[in-house]
């Protein structure tokens, strides 16, 4: 579990530092009696500290009482301490509407948006589920809280609080069904048929799919080495009354949208009265420094909505993402999701809040970065040296797939049309685009490449489709 980044140059010392996020995250009942902290030893490799530094602060925190040392199982947060009292569980909802998904097909190469299965650590997950279904009472049957479980509300509510810089209540966290119900939630707590919403072009296509069937006007605007233009969308469409953007890894570019660009989209946003979705569906996973925090870290004006999945970071089929609201919209989305509520089977969010809150969560992100970090590097290496001569991989910071652009005469919508003929899954970068003129370029993810053989015989096949 990573803690948010530390200010160096504060007159706060880092021990200090660490000691008040940990205190403030137990005393707001993000991390609760019994629940684990991080080793001294991984946290300070997490943020390049000297092991004693850590130390420091957890023995301040011991001192007065927040943690205790438990031995083999590691720090834990007192027992003594008294529980937060859990969010009161909402009325049943209604029926959940239909989010407009598509059925997955099976994973192919280079497919997109499909984690690295093969290391999922299905054996823990297993025993989990079974534990679960074991203590599955009559409340457990009946339907799901409209807004999640509590205790999944809680996990996620901590997690971002320490990995990506979020100052967020549970109450402020609704689970959804995926992106799509994410969407189609702030679509109908927000928007009127009509509005105007900023969408990123090149983007992903689905976002401006699903705001067309909400009778919303999507206004693509150009993306450039930083990220959105906001000019641009000022230029086009001033009033418009929302921005969907991926700051962290731009879809599909993987660009991170630059600092002036992200206090540019927020005072925009403030000044025109507009909201920015902030979707950060695999901002965990950047391979040059640590990950950045969210743009919504940055908002004061309560305009932004961190959107969140584990579709990317466990597996598609579980169907589960999240949605952060700011705390004075709370009420009015717990009206919406009263209506039009699809958060998943209670079951399943069980499970998840129990991966999350005995520390597999974290284990499983720290353990996907390294290997998607080598996966990486395998994949652009064997694409590179065999396709060199008509494809340039272009170097990114983070993200699951690879962008390679053409050289020559190609052109990315034939070659992506003859690879998936031939069984690999290849999107066309041009085919992402509502503007003119876009560059053509190849998307391939390398989540599942699993070695540097298989890597160069399907750049083998790629170039004998070329030819």
């Amino acid at each position: 579990m990573k803690l948010l980044e530390l200010d160096a140059s504060a007159a706060e010392p880092l021990y200090r530092q660490i000691y008040t996020r940990l205190r403030n995250a137990i005393t707001d009942g993000l991390l609760q009696a019994g629940d684990r902290i991080p080793a001294a030893r991984a946290l300070a490799l997490e943020l390049g500290l000297a092991r004693g530094t850590v130390e420091s602060a957890y023995a301040l925190l011991a001192a007065e009482g927040y943690v205790e040392p438990r031995g083999q199982a590691g720090t834990v947060v007192t027992r003594a301490l008294a529980r937060r009292t859990p969010l009161a569980p909402p009325p049943p909802s209604l029926p959940a509407i239909d989010n407009l998904g598509h059925a997955a097909s099976s994973a192919l190469p280079f497919q997109m948006g499909i984690p690295a299965l093969d290391a999922f650590p299905r054996k823990v997950w297993a025993r989990l589920a079974a534990r679960a279904v074991r203590a599955t009472g009559p409340e457990d049957m009946i339907y799901p809280p409209w807004a999640g479980l509590p205790e999944l509300r809680i996990a996620i509510a901590a997690y971002l609080q320490l990995s990506r810089g979020i100052d967020c209540t549970p109450s402020q966290v609704f689970v959804t069904s995926g992106y799509r119900n994410s969407m189609e939630l702030v679509a109908r707590a927000l928007l009127q048929p009509g509005d105007q919403v900023w969408v990123e072009d090149p983007g992903y296509p689905p976002t401006a799919e699903l705001l067309g069937a909400a009778h919303l006007r999507p206004v693509a605007v150009a993306v450039d080495g930083e990220g959105l233009m906001v000019a641009h969308g000022i230029a086009s469409a001033p009033k418009a009354r929302a921005a969907i953007v991926t700051p962290a890894h731009q879809s599909p570019l993987c660009v991170s949208l630059s600092l002036p660009r992200r206090l540019a989209l927020l005072d925009w946003a403030a000044q025109a009265d507009a909201w920015v979705v902030e979707d950060d569906y695999d901002g965990e996973y950047r391979y040059q420094g640590r990950p950045l925090p969210a743009l919504q870290s940055l908002d004061r004006n309560g305009r932004v909505l961190y959107s969140g999945t584990f579709s990317k970071v466990l597996f598609p089929a579980i169907r589960l993402a999240y949605l952060v609201v700011p705390p004075a919209q709370v009420a009015h989305f717990e009206q919406v999701s009263r209506t039009f509520a699809a958060g998943g089977a209670t079951l399943m969010q069980k499970i998840v809040a129990d991966f999350m809150n005995e520390g597999h969560f974290a284990r499983h992100i720290q353990r996907m970065r390294r290997l998607y970090g080598e996966r990486r590097q395998l994949a652009a290496s064997a694409l590179s040296a065999v396709l060199g001569k008509h494809l340039l991989v272009e170097p990114q910071p983070g993200g699951m797939h690879l962008v390679l652009r053409m050289k020559g005469r190609h052109t990315d919508r034939t070659l992506a049309a003859r690879m998936r003929e031939h069984g690999m899954a290849a999107s066309a970068l041009s085919e992402r685009s509502m503007l003119p003129h876009a560059a053509p370029a190849l998307l391939l993810a390398f989540t599942n490449i699993d070695s540097a053989a298989r890597a160069r015989a399907l750049a083998q096949r790629m170039l004998e489709l070329m030819a």
